[in-house]
């Protein structure tokens, strides 16, 4: 017989009004003559486009301004090919120009969904039994482009769930490019990356065992200039942007939690972050640091990736390496088990592996933890967000995927000290879609990145549907009590 859980009477839905202004190119010949059409306008007639053009969406970006200049320099090179010299236009100019090479994208247009929650590092000024929370969500806007947005939100002594309304703005941060890499792990990527052999070989042999941006820049740069093959020529831009995966990301300190959008930046993300598991980690020294894994995806191939913040204004981004850092479903442990990095994946597609690591970037030798065992999950199991620890062991929400492609979340129970050893699952499904759910942008799935304990109530938040977002909450003693009591057929390879 199945637990009793409860739908909290809320749903996040997304809003097509949250837009950021990106920037906007058809290749270099149209470029220059939108250029030379506009170098063609008087001053006046220059102001006069520009004006209402500011006050418009003054209204709706927190620094048009800031942005239309951005965008203009973006295109220097062909304001010069045009015949004029870039520094010498005025700020109206600018602004035009660079009018014309932004357009704004609905981030949340076509799906909001897949979310994660942790408690806000900001817990002050609250009254017994409440919780500040940060939820972070997959926002899918036009061309099915993911990125992560975010929610605060506050739970009462009665987990009560009361998410905050957005801002009026939203906006990316700003990309600083100060990564040192480790060659031997860069060239081990790029060659995962499919990038041609022979090019990284030269490449190496010109690098240092530890190297900067600006270094491999000018190496890349020099190489591709004697290339007049333009496919090995992209095989050195590949390298490039493989080398913007590592970066660091700042957002203004002005800005609310909800302002804050993670777009892709890298062209091996150009088609979307997905699915961030957000964990509370708690270090050695007992300090803490929230860490997400994500899966990059280019539009053919998938990379995870490790995202850090102690504040969630400042994060730092670098790719996982190793045998185990392949496919989705990489979930953080929240603290280290017998002074190791632990983490579950799901390199095959449809079973649960556990791996333990030294390094937090670096994954390999991982074990099969669980296959699929019951109806409803019989085409792949995987997890729902990082592993909670609980009195009776580490509690992992499951989803499983059964017929008619229908997800559902499940729960199972790890050992504390060897979580190779699954104490209980369920064998029926925790969370099911029912008739009010089961509709939207893809039918028929429930999924979630992360769940909460809070007021002796497990807490999960849900996708309906890749549509909207929801919660539901189940006693967490019931929910332990049936797992320990549970019988399934426990995975041989798993010790």
């Amino acid at each position: 017989m199945r637990l009793s859980i409860e739908r909290k009477p809320i749903k996040v839905y997304p809003d097509p009004k949250r837009v950021i202004a990106r920037f906007f190119f058809n290749g270099d010949e149209r470029a220059v003559e939108v250029v030379k059409h506009v170098m063609a306008l008087s001053d006046q007639e220059v102001f006069g486009l520009v004006s209402p053009l500011l006050q418009e969406y003054s209204k709706r970006h927190r620094n048009i301004t800031k942005i239309l200049t951005r965008h203009c320099k973006k295109i220097k090179h062909c304001i010069e090919t045009a015949g004029h010299d870039f520094e010498a236009l005025d700020k109206y100019q600018k602004l035009l120009l660079g009018s014309y090479f932004t357009h704004e994208y609905s981030i949340e247009s076509a799906a909001f969904f897949n979310p994660s929650v942790v408690e806000d590092p900001d817990q002050s000024d609250l009254v017994e039994g409440e919780k500040r929370l940060i939820i972070s969500f997959r926002a899918v806007g036009e061309g099915h482009i993911s990125s992560v947005v975010f929610r605060r939100a506050l739970i009462d002594r009665d987990n009560n769930i009361t998410v905050i309304p957005v801002g009026n703005y939203i906006d990316e941060a700003e990309v600083i490019k100060n990564a040192v890499y480790n060659k031997k792990l860069f060239l081990k990527k790029a060659a995962d990356s499919r990038i041609d052999i022979e090019i990284l070989d030269e490449v190496g042999l010109k690098l240092e065992d530890k190297f900067d941006y600006a270094t491999l820049r000018k190496i890349i740069l020099d190489g591709k200039s004697l290339q007049e093959n333009d496919l090995k020529k992209l095989e050195y831009d590949k390298i490039l942007w493989l080398s913007d995966t590592y970066h660091e990301i700042s957002f203004s300190t002005d800005t609310d939690i909800s302002d804050r959008v993670i777009f892709p930046i890298s062209e091996f993300e150009r088609k979307g972050i997905e699915d961030a598991r957000f964990v509370r980690f708690v270090k050695d020294d007992g300090s803490i640091i929230f860490y997400a894994t994500y899966t990059a995806f280019d539009g053919a191939m998938i990379m995870p990736k490790l995202l850090q913040t102690t504040d969630f204004y400042d994060f730092k981004i670098s790719p996982l390496h190793g045998i185990g850092a392949q496919n989705k479903n990489l979930a953080l442990f929240p603290r280290k088990i017998n002074g190791k990095y632990a983490m579950m994946s799901r390199i095959d597609g449809w079973n649960n592996y556990l791996m333990y690591s030294d390094k937090l970037t670096v994954w390999d030798n991982p074990v099969k933890l669980q296959a699929p065992q019951f109806p409803w999950e019989f085409i792949q199991i995987g997890n729902c967000g990082s592993p909670i620890e609980t009195e009776a062991g580490w509690l992992v929400i499951t989803h499983g995927v059964g017929p008619m492609r229908r997800y559902c979340l499940g729960a199972s129970l790890f050992d504390l000290n060897d979580p190779s050893i699954e104490v209980g699952r369920l064998n029926e499904p925790l969370v099911i879609p029912n008739t009010d759910e089961r509709e939207g942008y893809v039918p028929n799935v429930l999924y979630s990145c992360g769940s909460i304990i809070h007021n002796d109530e497990l807490i999960i938040p849900y996708g309906l549907s890749d549509y909207c977002s929801s919660f539901a909450a189940v006693k967490i003693g019931l929910l332990l009590e049936k797992l320990k009591n549970s019988t399934f057929k426990r995975e041989p390879s798993a010790r």
